[in-house]
């Protein structure tokens, strides 16, 4: 039987990887897979005798076990945290502040762009700044000075309306994937990495890292310190901030150390949401914090790459069989 390479193997570099997913699990599930948008993948179907369903790329969800009131509240991090704080459940909180002043009459004061800096004084002139409905780790860093925070804004303004500010947090970072009540994987997440070939100056390695980010229509990378060194053969030199997997970072099936108290976290911000189907971003063991740990932000319609990286087929085709099921093409 074709195993998941034979069904990426012969498939372009922007073919979706859900939809590499979806035919290979309606394979494996006696379900037909069919594709619509000339061999993009762009658009398909999924069908049994009796029924149907369609799915699309970019940001349309492809879990369609959460509804739309669910899965919005999720998108806006701000809405999301303020219903996770109403639960019993910790957040990094934060204060949104908008980089347009189109819809300014449907707003309250202290959300304009002018604010934020005020706001960026009150935390002690440092912060972790990214989009408000914003995925990937695009433009979310931390950031030291207002010169920096000014041209963040701008460039922030170029693609989105509105940022989230937040207390600078540092901790371990784990993701913990839902279907339902149910974890389905845990893993730590890691820095992105570049590594030295004793010729390029990190300055140089950095230029290429982010090449190959903005090419996914990722934010470029953010690294302090001095730039201009060769960096020696085989040494590692980690870029901090985000650990996105599409931002270079790393991931590895890992649970935390408290796993009863991660996954009950996890399950209670789900729920929270009205979330079937979700993968909580967490940080454990916080540094200089009264809790021990808090929700980074609860993604519902989550990347599944990583499974296919660590060669978990298995998981895979257990999302996409509740997937199925949820939409009523098999029976439990």
């Amino acid at each position: 039987m074709a195993n998941l390479h034979d069904y990426r193997s012969g498939k372009p570099g922007s073919y979706p990887d859900q939809a590499v997913y979806a035919e290979y699990a309606c394979a494996q599930s006696g379900l037909s897979f069919e594709e619509l948008d000339g061999g993009s993948g762009l658009v398909f179907g999924v069908g049994s005798v009796e029924k149907s369903w369609c799915f699309a790329a970019g940001r349309c969800s492809f879990f369609p076990q959460n509804n739309a009131t669910a899965a919005t509240l999720a998108t806006d991090k701000y809405f999301a945290n303020v219903i996770l704080e109403r639960a019993g459940v910790a957040t990094l909180g934060g204060q949104t502040f908008f980089l347009h002043a189109r819809h300014r009459a449907a707003r309250g004061d202290g959300h304009e762009r002018a604010d934020a800096l005020d706001h960026f004084r009150k935390l002690g002139g440092a912060a972790f700044v990214k989009p408000l409905t914003g995925s990937r780790g695009d433009l979310a860093q931390s950031i030291h000075d207002e010169a920096t925070l000014e041209n963040y804004l701008d460039e922030a303004a170029r693609y989105y309306d509105a940022v989230l500010m937040q207390r600078i947090f540092a901790g371990d970072e784990y993701r913990i994937f839902l279907l339902d009540d149910e974890v389905v994987y845990a893993a730590s997440k890691r820095e992105p990495v570049v590594i030295g070939d004793g010729v390029r100056t990190l300055g140089e390695l950095l230029a290429d890292h982010d090449a190959a980010l903005r090419a996914r229509g990722v934010s470029s990378a953010v690294a302090a310190g001095p730039n201009d060194m060769v960096l020696p053969k085989g040494e590692r030199r980690t870029i901090p901030g985000r650990m996105n997997l599409s931002a270079g970072g790393a991931m590895a099936l890992q649970p935390p150390r408290d796993e009863a108290a991660a996954y009950w976290l996890a399950r209670r911000a789900a729920r929270s949401l009205g979330l079937r189907v979700a993968a909580v971003d967490l940080f454990t063991e916080l540094r200089g914090d009264s809790e021990a740990m808090r929700v980074i932000e609860v993604n519902a319609n989550p990347s599944i790459r990583f499974l296919e990286q660590c060669g978990r087929e298995d998981l895979i085709l257990k999302i996409w069989r509740h997937t199925f099921t949820a939409m009523g093409l098999l029976r439990v």
